[in-house]
């Protein structure tokens, strides 16, 4: 799997680099088919002038993409929020991919009466 972390208006340090990597492992660990994952954090300015933290990430899995994006007022925050929404949307993945590998109704063998 590759991470690819990148940050916008922000210095990345190796402690958040860190942080991100662990807690996406966390996510990884519940979904075998991820390809790879693009992390972007920064810093938003939005109308109220206050300074609010963005982490965003697109996950790339077979056959398909997972975009979760968060908005705290501190970074780690805003990462464990997008981090817990990753992990439900893979989580929901994982559940429809894996109640399709049930055999059908017209192989399943018919019950005597």
């Amino acid at each position: 799997m590759n991470v690819l972390i990148t940050g916008h208006h922000i210095d990345l340090t190796p402690a958040i680099r860190e942080y991100v990597e662990t807690k996406l492992d966390r996510v990884v660990s519940h979904f075998d088919q991820v390809i790879d994952v693009a992390v972007i954090l920064g810093v938003e300015a939005p109308a109220e002038k206050e300074k609010r933290q963005r982490a965003e990430a697109n996950l790339r899995i077979k056959g398909d993409v997972i975009h979760a994006e968060s908005y705290a007022e501190n970074l780690y925050a805003a990462i464990d929020l997008m981090v817990d929404k990753l992990e439900r949307q893979v989580q929901k993945i994982k559940g429809k991919v894996q109640g399709h590998r049930q055999e059908s109704a017209k192989r399943m063998p018919e019950e005597e009466i």
